[in-house]
């Protein structure tokens, strides 16, 4: 660069975070009026500044934004090795499918092979098990964790189970010390799909650092964003290299993008049925996809990762105190619990309508969207009670009574850090107006302070 493009790169930065301030500045929350979204992306200045800095480059695909990224990623998990993809679904994909390649030996997974999972959750942490032609056997979860209940695992086992594969569901760790210890005493792979819960933590250790390969996904409602975006993170090296692959187009060759001959052999392999010295750049070891992320994506993660310990903190805060303004309404709402040992970095503040509730779960959200407070369901409910499973082979290990009970009775409540508590307030305000109208049978407005 040049002493003049050098000079009017930092006018245009510059100018960004000006127009950001001006353009993207707050406005005055009005109860029942302004929305309460239940989730979000939390943007600065500082991120337009990484985005257009990435964008002046012109490069657009994956580049050096990217491997900045990576590495900080790494270092935050306390990995060897993230590799970004574009999505946390396609982490998911990526991190399950490198399980599949030949290259583990007789730990590869083959179709037909069992991996136990949860019903309750998002489609995408089962998705890739029943593309890769396995089964997924399901165990039921707990309540209110709303996490994987490790005491069937046993009962789920049987002589093809190769892996595990379970999401922190909502930010809160399931039973690591369990898991992990099943998983390695039955010489299983365990997959953590960490894609709600950045920054937990499981006695004191970092989520996804106890399986052998986890995800991320930095999709605009999660800790951090990028708009689109993942990773999957690992300690193993030869499983980085795997989902690598898959990730890019399935092919051998692992040089960055513009980079040519990094094994420095690029004309001298012979693999598969092709002639020996066939460029190493167009050798396909695996059946993979195109994943990667544009660095103008990683720019943006990058910036927004030096903000996350301040959002995890965040989090926890609105959740501590949306907790204890609801526990008055304990009699007919079911407050979420963290697993023991666990340290949550809430992604949504679950709740569940008990069964002698004088209202129903939907009763409750209808109120609160008349009074645009945005709610969720806690994702698919029972997945195996969707219209995309109903023709899929699977296993149940134990009754999904409880997952059954969070596909009718529960919902989340957004606590990220766009959120303040004079929200937080009215959504208190306004459960608690409903609730006491459900129990009288009468109507009582919120009352505005």
């Amino acid at each position: 660069m040049t002493e003049t493009t050098t000079a009017l790169r930092e006018q245009i930065l510059a100018l960004a975070e000006q127009f950001f301030n001006l353009q993207f500045a707050g406005k005055p929350f009005e109860p029942g009026t302004s929305p309460v979204p239940v989730s979000g992306k939390v943007l600065d200045a500082s991120d337009l500044r990484s985005l257009i800095d990435a964008s002046l480059d012109c490069w657009l695909t994956t580049g050096r934004f990217a491997t900045q990224f990576e590495r900080q990623l790494a270092r935050f998990f306390g990995v060897r090795g993230a590799s970004l993809v574009n999505s946390g679904s396609s982490a998911n994909l990526c991190a399950f499918s490198c399980l599949t390649s030949p290259r583990l030996g007789d730990r590869q997974i083959k179709p037909g092979d069992e991996v136990i999972t949860v019903a309750a959750g998002f489609p995408t942490t089962l998705n890739p098990i029943i593309q890769n032609n396995c089964v997924p056997v399901f165990i039921d979860v707990t309540t209110p964790t709303y996490q994987a209940d490790a005491s069937q695992l046993e009962a789920a086992l049987s002589d093809r189970t190769r892996a595990v594969m379970i999401a922190h569901t909502l930010g809160n760790p399931f039973d690591l010390d369990v898991v992990a210890s099943f998983a390695k005493k039955h010489n299983l792979w365990f997959v953590e799909d960490c894609c709600d819960a950045l920054g937990a933590k499981y006695t004191g250790q970092n989520v996804g650092t106890f399986g052998d390969v986890a995800t991320a996904s930095f999709y605009p409602a999660h800790h951090i964003t990028t708009g689109e975006g993942g990773a999957v993170v690992t300690n193993n090296a030869l499983l980085k290299t795997l989902a690598e692959s898959f990730r890019d187009w399935g092919r051998d060759c692992w040089c960055e993008p513009g980079k040519d001959n990094t094994c420095g052999k690029r004309f001298e392999w012979q693999l598969g049925e092709l002639p020996c010295g066939y460029d190493h750049k167009y050798i396909y070891s695996h059946i993979g996809y195109n994943l990667k992320m544009t660095d103008m994506q990683a720019a943006v993660g990058l910036s927004q990762l030096q903000k996350l310990p301040t959002f995890i903190q965040a989090r926890l805060q609105n959740f501590r105190y949306l907790y204890e303004r609801l526990k008055p309404y304990e009699d007919v709402l079911e407050l979420p619990e963290s697993t023991p040992a666990a340290e949550p970095s809430w992604f949504g503040f679950p709740i569940g309508v008990r069964d002698d509730a004088p209202f129903t779960r939907d009763a409750l959200t209808r109120e609160l969207d008349a009074n645009r407070i945005g709610t969720r369901l806690l994702f698919g409910g029972n997945l195996v009670r969707q219209p995309a499973y109903q023709n899929i082979q699977y296993r149940v290990a134990h009754d999904l009574s409880r997952t059954d009970y969070i596909m009718r009775s529960v919902f989340w409540l957004g606590i990220f850090p766009g959120l303040n508590e004079t929200m937080l307030d009215f959504v208190a305000d306004t459960i608690g107006s409903f609730v006491a109208a459900q129990k009288t049978g009468g109507f009582m407005p919120v009352l505005q302070s």
